[in-house]
């Protein structure tokens, strides 16, 4: 059987829905095992134990979680030679790519980003360009390593809590690595991660700096609020919540788009949402051209009345 190492970073008191479904997906390729770059509590490994996983790697040396990158991705590469897995499965933030694509060098391997649905024999589909392109890719080379949209692949039903074995693995940490002399906890806001979350109401330019009516919004619908470029810029809401080509991508069922434009570098952060939904008091924006579903019209008008409405319906 197919031996499949996930790798996890900055595991949380529970499992996430993004990890959920990497879980989910690597058993349905192979025999799955972890690699943990942080510390766990053991509710997170009886979590992680629950999708059957039987064991789980972690670097002898803390300070692996102190280096940028090139610190996890030493790990992760010493991981894959310990467990002998065949493919290697991360989540698709910056961070992640960029650990797979070190991985893949000191491993001599092919690497796929962005993978949105994969074949049985590995065939990745992704989009390419700023979604210009939908590309059918698979690794040839190595030890076949993808990063995965979230939202892409179900996440089944955990079986029963159970506690994995744990694996040290000597790491040799580079030396001119960049290390980590600070952390901040970020501000919780009640919503679901921007990445993760099923539904996302984002706010461009249009907003004119007042965000309110797609807080509102994505409150009712139990999503997530996000932005363009222009209004992170602007400071009306915080950087994170950038989506787009400089900021992050997305691809929740529902996407609400309000006072955004829809230019080339908006599209290819949100674009693989299954469904799109546009709102803009200008008729030949660029965003209706991928809309499903469009409104014309000043979003001070319609959010309130959609809100009201999804309130009333009790949806």
């Amino acid at each position: 059987m197919t031996s499949v190492l996930v790798f996890l970073d900055h595991p949380a008191a529970s499992l996430a829905k993004s990890e959920r479904e990497l879980l989910s997906l690597a058993a349905s390729l192979g025999e799955v095992s972890v690699a943990l770059a942080d510390e766990a509590g053991q509710a997170y490994l009886d979590g992680v134990g629950s999708y059957g996983v039987q064991r789980y790697y972690r670097p002898e040396d803390a300070a692996v979680s102190d280096v940028l990158v090139a610190g996890k991705a030493a790990f992760l590469a010493e991981a894959v030679r310990a467990s002998g897995a065949g493919i290697v499965l991360l989540g698709n933030s910056y961070e992640s790519k960029e650990i797979a694509a070190r991985t893949g060098i000191r491993l001599d391997s092919g690497v796929i980003t962005d993978v949105v649905s994969l074949e049985g024999d590995l065939t990745a589909t992704k989009s390419d360009f700023a979604g210009s392109y939908t590309v059918h890719c698979r690794v040839t080379t190595g030890v076949t390593i993808l990063t995965v949209k979230p939202n892409s692949f179900e996440a089944v039903e955990a079986g029963l809590p159970s506690s994995p074995e744990e694996v040290r693995v000597a790491v040799e940490l580079p030396r001119a690595a960049a290390r980590i002399t600070g952390r901040v906890e970020k501000p919780v806001s009640g919503r679901p991660e921007l990445t993760e979350a099923r539904v996302i109401v984002a706010g461009g330019r249009g907003v004119d700096g007042d965000f309110g009516p797609l807080e509102d919004l994505a409150d009712a619908l139990g999503g997530a609020v996000g932005a363009s470029r222009a209004a992170t810029d602007a400071g009306w809401i915080e950087h994170s919540a950038q989506i787009g080509q400089t900021g992050k991508t997305v691809s929740p069922q529902l996407y609400i788009s309000a006072g955004i434009s829809g230019a080339i570098q908006q599209k290819a952060g949100m674009q693989t949402s299954k469904v799109i939904v546009a709102i803009n008091k200008d008729a030949d924006s660029p965003i209706f051209e991928i809309a499903d579903f469009g409104i014309v019209g000043d979003l001070t008008t319609v959010l309130p009345q959609a809100t009201e409405e999804i309130r009333k319906r009790g949806l």
